[in-house]
């Protein structure tokens, strides 16, 4: 099983008017919002995934800057250069030709020198070089490394800015290639359990358990044995912070999600029973979803909610309908505090990890295929027909189907939806998302 690695995490930070969200729209193209078509999520530009040449990453906003006094500035700044830094492998640190060297521009670079991340300096604005190349010298002064002048506006310098970006990614991880073991984020909102779960699922085994700091992010990555089989998981519960604004905090948490959930095999999102599913649980969900990683929805503090014999079944249809996107995710309620059903957790990983990893032979979805083409016609527009001609499995983690068809524009999201509920009702796919590629292949051919 090839482990697929995660994609780098670049950060951009910078002072307020420098261009910031103008490069990460010209960068992120049509993919800015936190996740394309998903219902019921507000489109928050925090993140999108961009390809430069052969290399992927991600590309992360560290978050708006309000301008109020310079003082106000250089704090918020230092914020963003901690959260970039905590979860950044590379570091774009944005400057105004037209604004010139800023006291704040320094003491941020000192931040960010010290980190031993690697940190491009770029300076925006620059849409004439014989005009303002004198200007990017000045920031030389800075001490992190040779200016990069750029136009994000008018699209200029931006190849050779993404040529450094992706010179810093490391060209091969053996290690981490190597490293089979499952890999389990636990991710959610403070204040919800996850520091108790992890511990539960820690100490209630008597396993061995190591921290080991995570490779190129501060995030701590805990191994544990638990009957005889190995899993990494990826805390997230440190992850509150002093903050003056509440904004900022949501803001910080998800950015640090993008990166656990990136590096991650399953996405174990903790609710609050009493709360039910909250706005920023369903951009995390979002951001699992968009990402094609296992689901598990772990409903904690069970024992607090008062029941009938109907209550699991309410609460269920709640988060269920919230999260429309996802009916494949698995679900468990449970309480950290008291350890009910904490060990069931473990099972329902391994179950969700065999399900992503799951390969179904060509032959038998073509089967399926042609059974459900009998069942239900496929839709036809201005007098032509899809034809649907062949369908095989290309992927693991998450499970990705090609489709050959006789016209892209006729297959509807709903029959794509169709034919993949007709291979669950077959194969489960419990807790893992299903991707689909149509492709088109002419009759003649």
């Amino acid at each position: 099983m090839a482990k697929k690695k995660s994609k780098p995490i670049v950060a951009v930070v910078g002072r307020p008017n420098v261009g910031k969200s103008t490069l990460f729209n010209v960068l992120a193209g049509d993919m800015i919002s936190i996740v394309k078509d998903t219902p019921g999520i507000t489109r928050d530009r925090i993140y999108a995934d961009v390809t430069w040449l052969d290399k992927s990453f991600t590309i992360v906003d560290t978050g708006g800057i309000e301008p109020d006094s310079s003082d106000v500035i250089l704090s918020q700044m230092r914020d963003q250069a901690e959260i970039a830094i905590s979860t950044a492998d590379v570091i774009i640190f944005l400057v105004d030709v037209r604004q010139g060297l800023q006291d704040s521009d320094a003491k941020v670079a000192d931040m960010l020198r010290r980190s031993k991340k690697p940190v491009l300096l770029v300076v925006n604005k620059v849409d004439n070089y014989d005009k303002f190349m004198a200007d990017v010298y000045e920031f030389y002064n800075l001490g992190i490394g040779e200016p990069i002048p750029i136009s994000a506006a008018n699209r200029q310098g931006l190849g050779d800015m993404l040529d450094q970006v992706v010179s810093y990614f490391p060209e091969h991880n053996s290690e981490e290639e190597e490293d089979e073991r499952p890999k389990i984020a636990i991710v959610g909102k403070p204040n919800v359990g996850k520091s108790s779960i992890v511990n539960r699922l820690i100490g209630e085994n008597r396993v061995i358990v190591s921290d080991v700091a995570g490779t190129t992010r501060d995030a701590i990555d805990t191994e544990v044995v638990f009957n005889g089989k190995e899993y990494v998981f990826i805390d997230t519960a440190g992850l509150r912070r002093k903050s003056r604004v509440k904004e900022d905090l949501e803001h910080y948490m998800i950015v640090r999600t993008v990166g656990a959930v990136e590096r991650a095999d399953v996405v174990v999102l903790v609710i609050d029973a009493n709360e039910g599913v909250t706005e920023q649980d369903a951009k995390i969900a979002g951001i699992a979803h968009d990402r094609g990683k296992g689901v598990i929805i772990i409903v904690n503090k069970w024992d607090l909610v008062e029941k009938t014999d109907k209550t699991i079944y309410e609460h269920t249809k709640k988060i269920r309908d919230v999260l429309a996107y996802m009916p494949y995710a698995e679900m468990l309620f449970i309480s950290a505090k008291t350890g009910q059903r904490i060990s069931k957790i473990y099972e329902v990983i391994d179950m969700v990890i065999a399900n992503q990893n799951l390969r179904v032979a060509t032959g038998i979805l073509n089967e399926i295929m042609s059974e459900a083409v009998a069942m239900q016609q496929p839709p036809s527009d201005k007098g032509k027909r899809l034809k649907l001609y062949y369908i095989t499995q290309v992927s693991v983690k998450p499970p990705t189907f090609v489709i050959f068809v006789n016209d892209k524009e006729l297959m509807h999201f709903s029959y794509t939806r169709y034919i993949e509920n007709q291979i669950r009702e077959s194969f489960g796919f419990k807790g893992t998302p299903l991707r689909f590629i149509i492709r088109e292949r002419k009759d003649n051919e």
